[in-house]
C-alpha cells in the first residue's frame, strides 16, 4: 500500500476548503446550512491535530487555528452555538480548543471552552445519570454521545477541574455497558430510551432494534480516547479498560473475511442491501491500533486494526481525474424524533440512508485511523 496517497488527499481537503464552507461537511452543503459549530468539522479538526503531533508539521496547526478561530469569537461565543438545545453532539468539536489554546495562548479557546462546559453542568440527565442526547430526545441515551460529550468532558476535568467528576464520566460508560450491550452477541445497540416512550424503543427494554456500525464506532473511539487523557485514578481507569477490551474482543468476530471491513449493520454481513461501510471501519480500526498503542488491548490489535484499515484503503480509496476520493461513507442516520418515523432503528432503515465520498464522518476517523498506523509503522510511544 503506498500510503504517501493518503498524505496527498489530506493535503487537498486542506487546499480546496474554508472555514466558511469546508469541503467535507457534505451534510451542511447538501441542505445550504449555514456554516456554525458542529461534531462533523470537530472530527476534522481533531484527526489533523493527530497529522501535526505526528510529523510536527506547522500546515495542519496553521490550519487548524485559522478554521477555529473564525468561529470563536474573543468573549468565547462560538458562531452558530446554540447552548439551549442541550445538543451534545455540539460539544465534540470543542475537543480542539484545549490544543488550540495550549498551542496558541489565546485566551478566547479557554472562554470557548468554559462555554461549552457550562453546557455539560447544566445537561439533562436520565434517572441512571446520564446526558440526553438532545432536549429533543428526552431520556434518550444514543452511543454516539458517549464520543461526543465524555471525551471534552475528560479533556475539561483533566486540565481545569482536577478530575473532580472522573466517577461521573465512568459511571456514564458503565451504565451504557450495562443496559445497551447485548452480551450473547457482544454488540452495542444504537441506542436506549430508558422511559420506553419513544415509537423506536422496546417496550419492555427501550433499546433500539439494530446495531449501527458507526455508533458502535463512535463509542469504541470516546472509551479509547477517554482512557488516554485519564490522569491518575487508576481504579476508575481500569473499570474503563475493562469495558473496551471486552467491547474490541466481540467486534473482530464481525470484520468481512474478504473485505477485511465491517458492515452497516454490523451483525447482518452480507443481508441483501448491507454493505461494508468506511467511517465505521475507520473508527474501530483507530480504536484498535490505539489500544494496542496504550497496552489496554493485545498487541495483536494492532494488526486487527491495520487490516481493517487497508480493507478501506483497497475499496473506497480511489482516483478520478486526478483526484482522490474516499467513498463507502454513510452520510446520516439518526433515531426519530417522532415527526421522522422513517429513522425507526431497523435494518432496512440504516441501509437505505445515501452513502458519499468525502464526508468528514468518514474522512475524519480515516485520517485518525492513519496517525496511529503511521505511529505503529515508526515504534513511537506517543
Amino acid at each position: 500500500m503506498d500510503y504517501s496517497l493518503i498524505d496527498r488527499y489530506i493535503d487537498r481537503l486542506i487546499a480546496d476548503t474554508v472555514p466558511e464552507a469546508p469541503v467535507w461537511n457534505i451534510e451542511n452543503i447538501r441542505h445550504g446550512k449555514a456554516p456554525g459549530w458542529n461534531y462533523i468539522d470537530g472530527c476534522m479538526m481533531t484527526s489533523l491535530y493527530s497529522m501535526y503531533g505526528i510529523t510536527g508539521d506547522r500546515k495542519y496547526l496553521d490550519f487548524i487555528d485559522r478554521f477555529v478561530d473564525y468561529y470563536v469569537f474573543e468573549d468565547g461565543g462560538i458562531r452558530g452555538y446554540e447552548l439551549e438545545t442541550y445538543n451534545v453532539d455540539n460539544i465534540n468539536e470543542g475537543r480542539i480548543l484545549f490544543d488550540l489554546y495550549r498551542e496558541t495562548g489565546k485566551q478566547k479557546y479557554k472562554r470557548a471552552a468554559d462555554l461549552l462546559y457550562s453546557q455539560l453542568q447544566k445537561q439533562p440527565r436520565t434517572v441512571t445519570g446520564n446526558f440526553w442526547h438532545k432536549l429533543i430526545y428526552p431520556d434518550q441515551v444514543w452511543l454516539d454521545g458517549l464520543y461526543m460529550a465524555q471525551v471534552f468532558y475528560t479533556r475539561y476535568e483533566t486540565e481545569f477541574n482536577g478530575c473532580k467528576n472522573y466517577a461521573d464520566i465512568v459511571s456514564q460508560f458503565k451504565n451504557v455497558y450495562k443496559y445497551m450491550y447485548d452480551r450473547q452477541k457482544r454488540l452495542y445497540y444504537h441506542g436506549w430510551d430508558c422511559s420506553k416512550r419513544a415509537f423506536w424503543a422496546d417496550k419492555a427494554t427501550g433499546l433500539s432494534k439494530s446495531f449501527w456500525l458507526r455508533a458502535v464506532g463512535w463509542y469504541t473511539v470516546g472509551l479509547v480516547d477517554v482512557i488516554g487523557y485519564f490522569d491518575g485514578h487508576e481504579d476508575l481507569k481500569a473499570e474503563l479498560v475493562e469495558i473496551f477490551s471486552d467491547t474490541i474482543e466481540g467486534l473482530e468476530q464481525y470484520i468481512d473475511g474478504d473485505g477485511g471491513m465491517f458492515w452497516q449493520v454490523v451483525d447482518q454481513g452480507g443481508r441483501q442491501g448491507n454493505y461494508l461501510e468506511t467511517s465505521g471501519s475507520a473508527m474501530i480500526a483507530y480504536a484498535m491500533m490505539k489500544g494496542a498503542r496504550l497496552g489496554i488491548v493485545d498487541g495483536l490489535f494492532a494488526a486487527v486494526g491495520e487490516r481493517v484499515f487497508n480493507g478501506i484503503c483497497k475499496k473506497y480509496l480511489t482516483e478520478r481525474d486526478g483526484k482522490l476520493n474516499l467513498g463507502g461513507i454513510c452520510l446520516m442516520a439518526g433515531l426519530g424524533p417522532e415527526s421522522n418515523r422513517r429513522r425507526d432503528g431497523s435494518f432496512e432503515y440504516y441501509i437505505s440512508e445515501p452513502v458519499v465520498e468525502n464526508d468528514a464522518k468518514g474522512t475524519g476517523p480515516f485520517v485518525m485511523a492513519y496517525t496511529e498506523l503511521l505511529q505503529l509503522r515508526s515504534g513511537s510511544a506517543q
